[in-house]
């Protein structure tokens, strides 16, 4: 049961990490190359995509959790 749990996190954090190179990367187009709309719109897109993962990861993460304590 420790094992589910661990792998529960692990999936969590490996939402959070992808979430945060979106973001990040579409950080970095708006800062770097904000004056082309075409590279504005894509670091814009990636933000939201970024948060949208996030958020996805979280609610994954608490249904997981109480299917594994046997909640559900």
């Amino acid at each position: 049961m420790i094992r589910t749990d661990l792998a529960n996190e692990r999936t969590l954090l490996a939402y959070g990490r992808t979430a945060l190179m979106m973001a990040g990367t579409g950080g970095t187009l708006i800062k770097f190359f904000g004056e082309s709309p075409d590279m504005l719109v894509l670091g814009i897109l990636l933000l939201i995509l970024g948060l949208v993962m996030f958020g996805t990861g979280i609610a994954r993460f608490q249904i997981k959790r109480k299917q594994i304590n046997g909640r559900v």
